[in-house]
């Protein structure tokens, strides 16, 4: 899952690893809008993009394409 904002340069990046990632092996991901919720808004206020795996926090900002699926293996 990745936590993002429109307009969000760091966050068109991450997702554009994602969508990669995801077509050459065994995961699917969803984007959550931060700005869709008042309570996601105030948590994560300018703290994006934030991807979570497996409901723990990976990454936060940018995100390595090699550790993510090294932490997506364990």
């Amino acid at each position: 899952m990745v936590y993002s904002r429109k307009g969000c340069h760091l966050c068109e990046l991450v997702k554009e690893s994602l969508a990669k990632l995801s077509h050459h092996g065994g995961f699917t991901w969803h984007e959550v809008d931060v700005d869709s919720d008042t309570e996601l808004r105030r948590q994560f206020t300018d703290e994006v993009p934030v991807v979570f795996i497996d409901g723990r926090k990976a990454f936060k900002y940018s995100m390595d394409e090699r550790e993510f699926l090294r932490k997506l293996a364990n």
